[in-house]
């Protein structure tokens, strides 16, 4: 039988001390090693699978390794696995390619069993939100990860981690997503303008979203801190096959 389906998954934030950590990542781990290579063409990591990633040159964060087998099982076993930079593990370098990931950035289009999709973490897409994007901006710049570098990894770690944990106790990890008020769904309306796709596919928002963009769907992931939130497409049907969510998994 040949491969026929595609997994996705968003926003696991491994290492983020909300809920039960240690559990979230043997949930995630199982769930990667479910995954068929027989039947499986390839697995999109669509961004945050970590908390916070900062690779020095010749070392790499602590913690996550089981994830990092599996998903290395996976590209062993002939699954490409392709990731996205969050805005958590937004200082990914080249570790994660040496392991044999492939990064993409948003927004990417692929077709997958004769359906487009539009893929990316999500974050800064769409019309306003300029203070975010001025601050991933400057992340983005290299003299500012140099800098970065330049501290401790026992500082730099402590620091932004901190960052992290302070922003979800300021705020509810689940997030109301405004639907056609929201500027992703207006950066998707006008992609779609120009570039129709049949799916639109996101993580970022911590909040489960299906609506319609003109003909085509938007779908966002959920996150792992409450369910294990995944999807999978089935390319000989052209169609999702599931979403898991809340502990279960239910057809569309």
């Amino acid at each position: 039988m040949p491969k026929h389906l595609t997994y996705f998954a968003s926003d696991v934030h491994l290492g983020l001390p909300a809920g039960d950590p240690v559990q979230r990542e043997r949930n995630f781990v199982r769930f990667l090693k479910g995954i068929d290579p027989a039947e499986t063409q390839a697995l999109y990591l669509l961004g945050d699978i970590f908390d916070f990633w900062y690779e020095y040159r010749f070392v790499v964060p602590k913690g996550g390794v089981r994830t990092l087998g599996a998903i290395t099982d996976l590209i062993d076993a002939g699954v490409k696995v392709y990731f996205f930079q969050g805005n958590h593990d937004l200082w990914t370098f080249h570790y994660f390619e040496e392991l044999g990931m492939i990064k993409l950035q948003q927004p990417h289009v692929v077709e997958i069993g004769g359906k487009r999709f539009c893929l990316g973490h999500g974050d800064g897409l769409g019309p306003g939100n300029h203070w975010y994007k001025f601050v991933k901006g400057v992340f983005s710049k290299r003299w500012a990860q140099v800098m970065f570098s330049t501290l401790h990894p026992w500082i730099a770690f402590k620091w932004a981690t901190g960052w992290s944990q302070r922003s979800r106790a300021e705020k509810p990890i689940a997030y109301t997503f405004k639907g056609a008020d929201e500027p992703l769904y207006k950066f998707c309306q006008d992609f779609q303008s120009h570039y129709p796709v049949n799916f639109f596919l996101f993580g970022h928002y911590h909040s489960r979203v299906d609506m319609p963009v003109g003909p085509a769907r938007l779908l966002i992931l959920g996150d792992w801190m409450t369910a294990s939130n995944w999807m999978v497409f089935d390319s000989e049907t052209g169609e999702i096959k599931a979403i898991s969510g809340s502990g279960r998994e239910y057809p569309l």
